[in-house]
Order: structure tokens, then C-alpha cells, then sequence
């Protein structure tokens, strides 16, 4: 009984100490097989061994790479500051409109883009000078820039809905066609969030210059190219047209094309594309080995047996499971970054919701581990803005010069606010996430 505790208590203290979280699970994992393998290295090694060849030659995990090497194309391109620019010229004019501007293009960045940490700090780049000219609060626009970086990870292509749909082997497509809704309620609740903090101080958010309707037009046409991306990606899977991996090739070949015929990609900033595409592949293939490590280590061990014994014991209703899980993710959201999040409670905890019955039994298993996806995911952007281990804050922070952590951290909290709004949302209407996924 509880076999899994020690290594779990390992684990835990192993990353507190600063250990690199593959390390731990690694560690941890190889530990725990050993003493349930009756300390027989030969036998762990080749059971380790086996499963890393496994890994690093599956043909489906090949959308990783391809998705990662679109939007380093998509930022090596400067798409961003086109879609700034016409955002600026379509909402600029409007108490506020920067700040909706950012929101705004830092979503249709991250849609191609792909990571929150690339998109905040593409982003600062863009949108702060712009805001900085026009007597924007300092609060306002590194929280704005700060909580716009979210929208990476849920709005598809999402590298962490991947990466999610491989640990649970759900179908990827479906995940991202069950993070466009919640993904745009996000958005009104991040421009929500601004619209109240100019009402309480309008000088935070002054209008800018408003311009004709030619020049939005005109700026409008250089955002043609980032957009039919998307739409050709969302919109093949959707219709069956090809799988996520042929989307994520299809799209890394499109964003080589537009980054070519924008003239903006030179044979340097290529070779730095494909290192840094090889870099991040390389370590988030070894952080998931680690992960599948240690997760043979617990799945042996019984803990999803035993935490579903618990429950069962309870007598806890579906919905208060989840609602102490939210509460343990916002928890684990403020001292943990989000892959470390994901790869330690996920490979868990997805076999609990699947057997709770909180999503309508008629639409089966998979409608919850979707939905469960879509939860997780969101979580896990309020982490990365909540102190304090807040990543996007720390990016945002080494990026913009003059301004203080505190300023940022004060900046983000009606942003948070929104996202805890919007994941009560889905907690009570988890049919608006299914919605799309269910119709593929």
C-alpha cells in the first residue's frame, strides 16, 4: 500500500532543491524500478532503454519538431510586427486600444507561433515602445504583454496540448479544435480586463492617433499571409483533410515560404532557427523520456489505483473533485513552471477524471481526457503570471529595462482574475469545449 509515496517525496524535494526536472524523474524512476525489479540493473536498463528507442523513433511525435521550427520561422519572419501594426491601425484609436492591440496580435502570433515564453517576449519588442510613446501605465502594458503570452499554449497549434495528447494518447486534432473556443473567451476576458483598468484610470490608457481607412487597409494585407497559415492548418485538420503531423509539416513548409517571400529570413537566421528547433526538440524529448520513466514507475506502483480508491472513499461529488484539483493546480502553478506541471500530474491524474463521470457519459472516456486537456492547459497559463514563479513575468522583466518586478506583477493580477473567471467557465460548462472536437 502507498508504494509510490517515498518516490513521490523524492521527486518533489529532488526539484524544490533546483534539479533539473528530467533529472529528478530519471532518478526517481530508475530508483523505483529497481527496488520493485528486485534491485536487477540489467533488467531496468533494458526496460528503460527500450522504452527511450521507443520514444525518440515514433513517427507521430515527429509534429513536435514541425510545430517548433513553424514558429521559430513565424517569429524569425517579424510577423509580429505586422500584426501589431494593423491591430494598432484597427484599435489603437480606442481608450485603451493598445493595450486591446497587443491582446489581439499577441493571439494571432501565438496561433502560429506556438510558445508563450516567444510570444512575450516577441511581443515586448513590438508593442511596448508603441505604448511607451503614447503615456501608456507601465502596469497596464507588461501586464497586458505579460498575460497576451498566454495565449500560446492553448490556442492551436499548441505545443503543450501535444504534448498533453501524447501522455494520454488523445487525438491531437481534436485538442486543438477543443481549445479555440476557450481560447477566445480568453481573449474577451484579457480585453475585459483592460477595459476595466482604463475605467478605473483612464490616463493609464490614453487613445492613440486614429488613422484613415486606407492605412488599415493597407496594413491589414500584411497579415493575409500569417492568417491563411492558421486557417490552412485549423481548418485542414478540422475537415480531414490531413493529420496533425501532416498539418505540422504543411505548416512549417508555408512558414518557410512566407518568411522567404517577405525577404526577412537570411542564411544566418535560418541556421539559428534550426538550432534553436533542435535545441528545444532535444529537451523536451528528454524531459518526456524522464517522465515516461517515472510514470512506468508509479503506474506499477499503483498510484492512479490508489488515488481512485480515495475518491471513491470519499464520497466526493464529480464536481468537487475537480474543483480540489483546480484549487491543487493553481497551488502547484505558483512554485512550479508548466512543463513540470504537466509531465508530473497529468500521466496521474487523467485516469481519475476519465472515470468520474463529470463530462456527459454519452459523449465516452475521450470527451473527459479532452476536456481535462483544455483544463490543465489553462491552469497552467495562469501559472505562468502567477508570482511566484510566474515565467512570463521573469521573461518580460529581462527583456524591458527601467521597470520593476513589482510593477509587473501589479499589472498582471486583473489578467488573472480573468483566467480564474474563465476556468470556472469550463468547469460548469464543459460542453463549450467539446463542442468543435466532438463534430471531427
Amino acid at each position: 500500500m502507498y508504494e509510490w509515496l517515498p518516490g513521490v517525496l523524492v521527486l518533489l524535494s529532488l526539484i524544490f532543491l533546483g534539479m533539473p526536472i528530467a533529472y529528478a524523474m530519471l532518478l526517481v524512476g530508475f530508483g523505483g524500478l529497481l527496488s520493485m525489479y528486485s534491485y536487477d540493473v540489467a533488467m531496468v536498463l533494458t526496460l528503460i532503454s527500450d522504452m527511450a528507442l521507443e520514444t525518440s523513433m515514433n513517427y507521430s511525435l515527429s509534429v513536435i519538431p514541425l510545430f517548433i521550427i513553424m514558429g521559430n520561422l513565424v517569429t524569425a519572419s517579424r510577423m509580429s510586427e505586422s500584426l501589431y501594426d494593423a491591430c494598432h491601425k484597427w484599435m489603437g484609436h480606442y481608450r485603451g486600444g493598445l493595450a486591446h492591440a497587443t491582446v489581439a496580435s499577441s493571439a494571432a502570433f501565438s496561433a502560429v507561433c506556438g510558445s508563450s515564453l516567444a510570444t512575450a517576449a516577441t511581443m515586448s519588442k513590438v508593442a511596448l515602445p508603441s505604448m511607451r510613446r503614447y503615456g501608456y501605465a507601465d502596469r497596464l502594458s507588461t501586464g497586458t504583454i505579460a498575460a497576451g503570452g498566454t495565449l500560446g499554449i492553448l490556442i492551436p497549434p499548441s505545443t503543450i496540448l501535444i504534448i498533453y495528447g501524447i501522455l494520454t494518447s488523445t487525438n491531437i486534432g481534436k485538442l486543438f479544435m477543443a481549445g479555440i473556443v476557450p481560447g477566445l473567451i480568453g481573449i474577451f476576458g484579457y480585453m475585459m480586463a483592460v477595459k476595466y483598468i482604463v475605467w478605473r484610470d483612464p490616463s493609464a490608457g490614453p487613445p492613440a492617433d486614429k488613422v484613415s481607412l486606407v492605412e488599415r487597409l493597407r496594413a491589414t494585407r500584411g497579415v493575409i499571409g500569417i492568417v491563411g497559415l492558421f486557417v490552412l492548418i485549423i481548418g485542414g485538420i478540422y475537415v480531414g483533410m490531413f493529420t496533425p503531423t501532416e498539418a505540422a509539416g504543411i505548416g512549417a513548409c508555408g512558414a518557410l515560404i512566407i518568411a522567404i517571400l517577405r525577404r526577412t529570413l537570411t542564411f544566418k537566421s535560418l541556421l539559428g532557427v534550426l538550432k534553436e528547433t533542435a535545441q528545444t526538440t532535444t529537451m523536451l524529448f528528454f524531459i518526456m523520456i524522464g517522465a515516461f520513466v517515472f510514470n512506468m514507475y508509479v503506474e506499477f506502483s499503483g498510484l492512479s489505483g490508489d488515488i481512485q480508491s480515495l475518491v471513491s472513499m470519499s464520497g466526493l461529488s464529480p464536481l468537487m473533485v475537480i474543483l480540489i484539483l483546480m484549487a491543487i493546480y493553481v497551488v502547484l502553478g505558483m512554485v512550479l513552471e508548466s512543463l513540470s506541471m504537466i509531465f508530473l500530474t497529468v500521466p496521474v491524474l487523467y485516469p481519475l477524471v476519465a472515470s468520474l463521470g463529470f463530462v456527459d457519459p454519452s459523449f465516452g472516456e475521450e470527451a473527459a481526457l479532452i476536456w481535462f486537456g483544455i483544463f490543465v492547459v489553462i491552469v497552467t497559463e495562469i501559472s505562468l503570471i502567477t508570482p511566484p514563479v510566474g515565467i512570463n513575468i521573469f521573461v518580460l522583466k529581462s527583456v524591458v529595462k527601467g521597470i520593476d518586478i513589482g510593477t509587473i506583477i501589479r499589472g498582471v493580477i486583473p489578467f488573472i482574475f480573468a483566467d480564474v473567471f474563465r476556468l470556472i467557465f469550463i468547469v460548469l460548462f464543459p460542453a463549450l469545449i467539446l463542442f468543435l472536437p466532438m463534430r471531427l
